[in-house]
């Protein structure tokens, strides 16, 4: 019976194993595809008058460069908002905070806030930010809301990656006369950055392929000019696609892939800068 038993699970988990084996290689193929056609239609528009060109109403003279240098303001501000009050929230509530229920009710919310609809966000940013402050369709507008809707995944994976660093460490350094803020900073800190920059990728990630929560706060899809102050308007890489996507004309559908084609090529330079810095981070602090 038991031998019957434990044949019956093997054959269960090999099942299980070959769908998920094949899930990802549809997966990989139809990511392969999309890829590929991204790259026939618009790699013959790429080019630096491509980059170098204001938006415009004909297809052979239309460029992404307000809107390349406006992600390239909107992330830059991100960043600084979001990961300070991310990291500073994670440290608090892991390191400071008392387990009580308003702090299990702070931690739930957070959890939830995760999963909320990003077009919720910007909603949230049009009321709070745009009109209740006067922010209007600004580049300090829209990186506030975007940095509200990336805060909760900063914050949890930061959490994870304080938890992953072993409770002997924050004692042996407690035990030698050490502040609690001493030991965070050179004892806790250090090791958790790999986690920490884990969580800071996926959500820059997200945040800059975000066109809902900008489009909700009266981002601008036309703009021929560069942003020079936060409370300039401005327009991003995934609002000008959306544009050029939209129209019928063939022409101006290869500009929206050449144009996705440059918004995965600036993700991947992204990603690459803060996955170095993690790999130093591990091979120095190698648990």
């Amino acid at each position: 019976m038991r031998t019957s038993n434990l044949d019956k699970r093997k054959k269960q988990e090999k099942r299980f194993h070959m769908l998920c084996k094949s899930l990802t290689w549809m997966s990989l193929v139809v990511l392969v595809i999309l890829l590929t056609h991204v790259s026939v239609e618009g790699f013959s528009r790429l080019s630096l008058e491509f980059i170098n060109s204001f938006p415009s109403r004909f297809a052979h003279k239309a460029g992404l460069k307000s809107a390349l240098w406006g992600s390239v303001w909107l992330m830059g501000m991100v960043f600084l908002i979001s990961v300070p009050l991310g990291v500073a929230s994670a440290i608090y509530l892991e390191e400071y905070n008392s387990k009580s229920k308003i702090s299990r009710l702070i931690e739930i919310n957070i959890s939830n806030l995760a999963g909320v609809p990003s077009v919720v966000y910007g909603i949230l940013g049009l009321a709070i930010f745009v009109r209740f402050f006067g922010l209007d369709r600004s580049l300090l507008a829209g990186s506030m809301t975007m940095s509200l809707l990336i805060l909760p995944v900063i914050i949890i994976a930061s959490r994870e990656a304080l938890r992953t660093i072993p409770q002997s460490i924050r004692l042996g350094s407690l035990a030698l006369g050490t502040t609690t803020w001493q030991t965070i900073w050179h004892h806790v800190l250090p090791p958790a950055v790999p986690g920490i920059l884990t969580g800071i990728i996926l959500a820059m990630s997200r945040a800059i392929g975000e066109t809902a929560p900008l489009i909700m706060i009266g981002a601008l899809t036309y703009v021929a000019f560069l942003p020079e102050t936060p409370m300039d308007p401005f327009t991003t890489l995934p609002i000008q696609i959306f544009n050029w996507a939209s129209r019928p004309q063939h022409a101006f559908q290869e500009v929206a892939a050449a144009g996705i084609f440059v918004l995965l090529t600036l993700l991947l330079f992204m990603n690459t800068a803060a996955v170095l810095i993690r790999y130093r981070a591990q091979k120095k602090y190698n648990w």
